[in-house]
Order: C-alpha cells, then sequence, then structure tokens
C-alpha cells in the first residue's frame, strides 16, 4: 500500500494547519470562556474551500475528496474541536445527502450556499426521548394537499440556533415504522412562523460550537421540501450517519494529537528532582502510547475517507470502526494528558481541560460508541 499524499493533499493539510494557528488559536481560550460561535471563522473556512472536498464542481466544490477533508478536520481538530462541527453541519451532513437524494432544484439551491457558508447547515434527527433509536422517534409530518405540516421537537441539534437550514426527519407514516419515516430540508428556519430554537448552554465541552432543541407545532412546509422519496428517510439517516460519523472520527484524531504534542511539551519544560519529567519511564509510557494510538486512530479515519474516495459511500463497518476508535482513543489521550500534566491540567490557563471535556462528547454524538459496537458486530457477522 501507497501511504504517501499526493501533492494535493499535502497542499490542504498545510493550508488546514496554517488556517488553525493563524485564524482559529489567537482568540481560542477567549472564545471557549465566551461561549462564543465564530461565523466569520467558519466563512473564512469556506473561502478556502473546506467544505466542498467532497462535493463536484457543478455546486461549488472542489472535488478533492474524504481524504482531504479529513485531514482537514483533524488540523482544525488539533486547535479547537468546536470548529470542526461545521465540516458536518455544512459538507457531509446537509449537503452530501441532499446532492446524493435530492432533486436537480435541491441541489441548485441548497448545495452552493452551504459550501459557500452563505447558509449555515444542520441535521435534525435526536429528540428528547429518542436518540439511539432513530426509528423512535415521535416528530410527524402531515401530509396535507400543497404539502406537509410538522409537529413534534428536536433535541442536541448542533448549530441548529444559527443555521438557516436543516434537515429534518419525521414520519409520515407511523405504522410501517421505520419505513414510514422521510426527510425534509427545511429552509428560512429564523422566520418562518411555528419554529422555536433554544440553546443548550449548560453542556460539558464544545462550547464555541452551538448546539439547541428546534421545535415544530404546525409548520407548513412545501412538497418540495421533501428530501428523496416518501418513507425513504430512515435510509436516508444512515446514509448521512456514514458520511458524518467520518467527521467525528477525524475530530478525534484531532484532539488526541493535540493531547500528545502538549504533553511532550510539557514533559520537557516541567522539571522535577532536577530533571525534565519527560526522564521518567511512566511519562514516556504514556507519551508513547498516546503515540500509538494516535496513529493506530488516524490510519483507521484514512482508510475509511479512502474507501468513500473509491466510491463506497455506504462502507459503515469502516466508518463505525474508526469513529469508535477514535472517541475511545480521543477519551483515553485526554486522560492521559491530564496525568502527565497534573494539577496543571485542572487549570483553563492549560488546554488540556478542555480536550478532556470535548473528547468526551465524542463518545455520545452521531451514534453512541455502545451504538458504534453494536453496528461493527452486526457487520462483523455478516
Amino acid at each position: 500500500m501507497n501511504f504517501e499524499f499526493t501533492e494535493e493533499q499535502k497542499t490542504m493539510i498545510a493550508v488546514g494547519k496554517d488556517f488553525a494557528e493563524k485564524e482559529i488559536r489567537p482568540t481560542q481560550e477567549e472564545d471557549e470562556k465566551e461561549h462564543r460561535f465564530r461565523k466569520d471563522i467558519v466563512k473564512k473556512m469556506a473561502e478556502l474551500g473546506f467544505f466542498g472536498c467532497v462535493i463536484p464542481e457543478k455546486y461549488g466544490g472542489n472535488e478533492t475528496g474524504h481524504m482531504c477533508a479529513a485531514l482537514l478536520c483533524e488540523e482544525i481538530g488539533r486547535v479547537s474541536a468546536s470548529m470542526t462541527l461545521p465540516f458536518n453541519c455544512q459538507a457531509w451532513g446537509p449537503a452530501l445527502a441532499i446532492l446524493n437524494f435530492g432533486t436537480e432544484e435541491q441541489k441548485e439551491k441548497y448545495i452552493p450556499p452551504l459550501v459557500n457558508a452563505d447558509m449555515l447547515g444542520a441535521f435534525a434527527i435526536t429528540e428528547p426521548n429518542s436518540g439511539s433509536d432513530v426509528a423512535g422517534m415521535g416528530m410527524t409530518a402531515t401530509e396535507t394537499d400543497d404539502g406537509f405540516v410538522l409537529n413534534g421537537t428536536k433535541m442536541w441539534i448542533s448549530n441548529i440556533q444559527v443555521a438557516d437550514l436543516s434537515l429534518v426527519y419525521a414520519y409520515t407514516d407511523k405504522s410501517k415504522k421505520h419505513k414510514g419515516i422521510s426527510c425534509f430540508v427545511v429552509d428560512n428556519l429564523k422566520t418562518t412562523p411555528g419554529i422555536t430554537t433554544v440553546p443548550i448552554e449548560t453542556k460539558l465541552g464544545l462550547f464555541c460550537a452551538p448546539t439547541g432543541e428546534i421545535s415544530f407545532e404546525d409548520v407548513k412546509i412545501p412538497k418540495s421540501a421533501l428530501l428523496g422519496e416518501r418513507g425513504q428517510g430512515f435510509k436516508i439517516c444512515m446514509t448521512q450517519l456514514d458520511q458524518t460519523r467520518l467527521g467525528c472520527a477525524a475530530r478525534g484524531v484531532g484532539i488526541t494529537r493535540a493531547c500528545h504534542e502538549e504533553s511532550i511539551k510539557y514533559a520537557l519544560e516541567r522539571t522535577q528532582f532536577g530533571v525534565p519529567i519527560f526522564s521518567f519511564q511512566m511519562i514516556q509510557e504514556q507519551i508513547a502510547e498516546m503515540y500509538v494510538e494516535y496513529e493506530a486512530a488516524r490510519l483507521l479515519v484514512l482508510k475509511a475517507a479512502f474507501e468513500k474516495d473509491q466510491g463506497n459511500l455506504s462502507n459503515t463497518l469502516s466508518t463505525s470502526t474508526a469513529k469508535y476508535n477514535a472517541a475511545e482513543t480521543a477519551v483515553r489521550a485526554s486522560n492521559a494528558a491530564m496525568k502527565v500534566l497534573g494539577s496543571y491540567s485542572y487549570s483553563s490557563e492549560y488546554p488540556v481541560e478542555r480536550y478532556f471535556r470535548d473528547a468526551k462528547s465524542l463518545q455520545a454524538v452521531e451514534g453512541t460508541s455502545n451504538i458504534q459496537k453494536v453496528i461493527i458486530a452486526r457487520n462483523v457477522i455478516k
């Protein structure tokens, strides 16, 4: 196997690293303290083509591929896990789902503004009483002569209070169970009557990534809002998750790398008993384990991305394996980094406590770690 990156991929890595260092890092800690979402940074990311990697040039993309998107996501995640969320909310989520299932009219209307961040996107699956059990959702879309009427509430939705449009999953026929779920592209979220969004401020981490609740009360949408066919929503949802989970995995790799680098930096500077603590074998063991697990997690992410670039977007086993492993690796790495830094890791003056908080989210979002193990086991048996 050839493990050498192409010149294009090397360039994207360099651009991503440079952007993260110059545009995100200088204000990152202040933004974290203020829980500040930086729409201006999202727009700059779009201008550099970050959200166009998996989108054809016809719709404003650059077609550099899932590999480039994952590499960019890692570079951004190394500095700010929060700022990797737009990769899913713009590209791997709504834009790619519309590309795969939408009409030509929907593609032309929505994909370009998602790619260039003129519109901020979201996707609404989780509800207050249904998370891992997607088919357990209670939201409904009742068909009328001229459209659909949405009723229900979605919870823990990334970007929702700042989004302009969202994919919304709802039952059009509950008697058919999961085959009765449909997907809708709902735009004008901020002005449509009956839509209410409430931010969720009581989060452990990802402070610069908006998360909220959205409620629909007799919200009228046109028939043209239906994405794909009626009753195809569950398929669209699972296909979409096979893409956004790659983004989560790349985020985990970025966090793990940040933990490793911060641990090395501290271990070389901090002295005890007259020598840098890097001299102690237990510290070396922790740093070595972080490095090995980072390399393994990264390879799993790149494998899944490579398969997608070969046309296999439904590589569920590889994607869930990468997502599960990266999530658990990020948590272990952040925990190890806290041990290396000792008491200082508990202070917000150092970024390690943020890495720990942000890493924990990966065990829940886009399908919990337990659900990933169920998916992996079922696919292995197949």
